[in-house]
């Protein structure tokens, strides 16, 4: 059976979306898989809209651009306006009800998976700077395209060498957005 899975992962500069986005692209290079991986920026970096898209598949891939997505990561209101309405009838997104009012998303049309993303950042780290680990964690349970362990271990490709101390605890948020969109 052919593989595929494509994400847009959205959110405002500074939530992490292109980290979680580079992350996923590793983990799934490290399964040998074909990725593409196509960042896109707000007119300003921190704070401005930003997302990115990332196709994954066993076959070749025609092209990055994806218009109506399999399924989402949404952490923030904005991104929810903006891509809920493309995907596809019977997709999965999974949002940050940190930021995202759950009853906002569709119910029928696809399978929403909805977990505060930013209180279980909080949790681990003190802050909302894990979320978007938390948000990859739920999206990893919610679609199964790759064991939770691969991602874990395509952390040391993505994270930035001198964030290299922190991977235990983006170990840790994966793994409780794992949890909650398990419970969820």
């Amino acid at each position: 059976m052919s593989l595929y899975q494509d994400v847009i992962i959205s959110g405002f500069g500074g939530q992490g979306v292109m980290l979680i986005g580079k992350l996923l692209g590793y983990s799934a290079i490290g399964q040998g898989l074909n990725v593409t991986y196509m960042p896109v920026y707000g007119p300003e970096m921190r704070g401005g809209t930003a997302n990115c898209t990332i196709v994954i598949s066993d076959d070749d891939i025609g092209s990055p651009i994806i218009h109506s997505p399999v399924s989402l990561i949404i952490m923030n209101r904005p991104s929810l306006d903006k891509f809920q309405p493309r995907l596809q009838d019977g997709g999965v997104q999974v949002l940050n009800s940190s930021q995202i009012d759950p009853d906002l998303a569709e119910k029928d049309r696809v399978k929403t998976v909805s977990v505060p993303a930013d209180e279980l950042s909080n949790e681990i780290l003190g802050s909302a700077r894990l979320a978007n680990m938390a948000a990859l964690g739920a999206y990893i349970q919610a679609t199964q395209v790759m064991p939770l362990e691969t991602v874990i271990k395509g952390l040391e490709k993505a994270v930035p060498a001198h964030y290299a101390n922190m991977i235990p605890k983006n170990t840790q948020a994966l793994q409780a957005g794992y949890d909650a969109a398990e419970k969820a």
